[in-house]
Formats: structure tokens, C-alpha cells, sequence
């Protein structure tokens, strides 16, 4: 994910100017890596803890209760030893993420963009609420654009595919196990086919998924969401360079879609009116040499990319 904003910066640097040869003088912001590498530690300790949860209910054939996550909270202060158990999904949710993120950040350094490090997000529940980047300095190219928006997410698809069948292959059959517990998780539609390929004939409601494949279902979460054709969403960067002025309208029309899948998911209503509110216009970029037909190409498969990781109900309650 990234956001956009341009504020002063102390020292300069170059960027490509729109489609031809010449370059901008820029600037690049001193970074303060102190509070990336604490964001960093505390997502990490906030990822474990959920994954100790995670592989205590899954070594008792237990259904994931999000209870269980605040509980172990409190019980690894007694036994801290138990935060090694939580690693294999830690480190498989942190290492999609950085891929993501750092595909953007590399990017923007391949276009001269002043671009920040990430910024990871703590969250109790899940372990993590995501990361992004900060674009501190104009876009001046929809190529840049392009590049710097479709680079993170297939940066991430690349580490998530392996993690996932890696992760089902660990996974076991416990009858109706994915109707119990207090939340209920999606079936995406790459979750969907490795199934068919590693269970042949089993209901996904039977498959208890390992710790590592949850970690790459909220990496899926996380990339079909960023992939959304919306405003300064990934998606959104993609759509912008193929499409500059129907940019706006396309965006409205997708958060209006999303509106209705609320009946499955309550969080798309609260995504459709914040984007709708927020997140629908993009800076504009007055670049008028069209994409290469590689760049066409990637685009394509970053729709595939989100049809793959998309679920209309991500998270329902549990007992239904």
C-alpha cells in the first residue's frame, strides 16, 4: 500500500520528467529508521503472539477463537517460550508484507521517487494491520506510476503462493472445523483451486488450515484489498496509468459496488463510504506516452492477482 504527499525535504536528488530523457531536480527526506524499526518490532511481537494462539488451537484440533489471542497475551508473560511456536506465522505474514512493500520502495528508487521505508501497523486481533509506503515527491510518468503501484503486489503474490501451499500441505481434515469458533474465514479463489489440488474431494469446510496458510489467507486479504481499482489504492495507481480520465469515475462506481457486499461482510460498507468519502481522487499526472505492451501485460496479470485473492466474505461470524 501506499499514500501520497509531498512535503519540503532537506537534500536533493533527480527524477524522470514525464516521458521524456530530462530530469527534475528533487528532493529526498531524511528518514527516521528508529520508528520504522519500532513499528517493525512491534508487529512482529504482536504477529507471534496471534501465531502461538493460532498453533495452540490448531495442535488440539481446536477452532481458531479470537479470545484465544488476547488470552495468550496474558499467558506468555508465564511462559514466553511458547512465542517460538507463533514464528512459522509471523514470519510468513511479516515476509509477504516486506516483499509487498519493498516492491514499491524499490520502485520508486528505480524512478528517483522519494519514497519512504515502510511503516508496519500493530494489531492485536490479526497480529497486524498492514504496512504501507509514503510517496513524499511528485509522480511525473503514468509508467512510473504503473511500476511503483503493480510492483508490490506481485512482489508479494510471489513469497504468498509458495507459503500457501506450503501452509496447505501442513494443514489437516477435522469435520465442519472452518463453521466453528467465533469468526469464520473466506475461501479465496487460489485457496480455492490448491485445495481441489492437495484435498481432492474434501469440503473447505473440513480443512483446518496450518498457522503458515492463515498467514498467507491475510496476505491475500491484504493484497485484494490494496488491488482494488479505487483512488490511491494500488489498484487504483494501476487504473490511473491505463486509464487517467476515467480514473474518478471508476473508483465511484467500485465503492457504490462495494456497498452491497456488505450483506456478506459489514467491513465493505465502512470501505466503500470512507473511499467513496476519502480515497477517490488520484494527483494528477499529465503524461500522455502510452504503456508498453509488457506494462499491458502485468496489468493483466495483476487482475488475475485479484481475482485470486479476493473473497466477497472475508470474515463472517462463526456457528453459521
Amino acid at each position: 500500500m501506499s499514500s501520497q504527499d509531498f512535503p519540503p525535504a532537506p537534500y536533493p536528488l533527480f527524477a524522470e520528467g514525464g516521458g521524456q530523457d530530462s530530469l527534475i531536480p528533487m528532493v529526498r527526506t531524511r528518514e527516521r529508521y528508529w520508528l520504522h524499526a519500532l513499528l517493525f518490532a512491534v508487529t512482529f511481537f504482536t504477529t507471534t503472539v496471534v501465531g502461538s494462539a493460532m498453533q495452540f488451537d490448531f495442535a488440539r484440533n481446536l477452532p481458531f477463537d479470537l479470545e484465544s489471542a488476547f488470552t495468550m497475551y496474558g499467558l506468555l508473560w508465564r511462559q514466553p517460550a511458547l512465542l517460538l511456536t507463533g514464528l512459522p506465522y509471523s514470519l510468513t505474514l511479516l515476509i509477504v508484507l516486506l516483499a509487498h512493500e519493498m516492491g514499491h520502495y524499490l520502485a520508486s528508487l528505480y524512478h528517483h521517487v522519494d519514497s519512504s521505508p515502510p511503516y508496519f501497523l500493530p494489531f492485536p486481533v490479526l497480529g497486524t494491520f498492514g504496512a504501507f509506503i509514503r510517496v513524499r515527491s511528485p509522480i511525473y510518468s503514468r509508467r512510473a506510476l504503473f511500476d511503483i503501484g503493480v510492483a508490490g503486489p506481485l512482489a508479494g503474490f510471489v513469497f504468498l503462493l509458495p507459503a500457501l501451499s506450503v501452509g496447505l500441505a501442513f494443514s489437516k481434515v477435522i469435520p465442519n472445523i472452518a463453521h466453528q469458533g467465533t469468526v469464520q474465514f473466506g475461501v479465496t479463489g487460489l485457496e480455492w483451486l490448491l485445495e481441489r489440488t492437495i484435498f481432492p474431494g474434501v469440503n473447505p469446510a473440513d480443512i483446518y488450515l496450518h498457522p503458515v496458510a492463515r498467514a498467507a489467507w491475510v496476505g491475500m486479504f491484504a493484497t485484494a484489498l490494496n488491488l482494488l481499482p479505487i483512488g490511491q489504492l494500488d489498484g487504483g495507481h494501476v487504473l490511473y496509468s491505463f486509464f487517467p480520465g476515467r480514473h474518478r469515475t471508476i473508483s465511484k462506481l467500485i465503492c457504490v459496488a462495494l456497498l452491497p457486499l456488505g450483506y456478506y461482510w459489514p467491513g465493505w460498507v465502512l470501505w466503500g463510504i470512507v473511499l467513496l468519502w476519502l480515497g477517490r481522487r488520484h494527483p494528477v499526472i499529465c503524461d500522455d506516452f502510452p504503456l508498453s505492451e509488457g506494462r499491458l501485460r502485468l496489468g493483466i496479470l495483476a487482475l488475475v492477482v485479484f481475482i485470486l485473492c479476493f473473497t466477497y466474505a472475508p470474515f463472517t461470524p462463526g456457528g453459521l
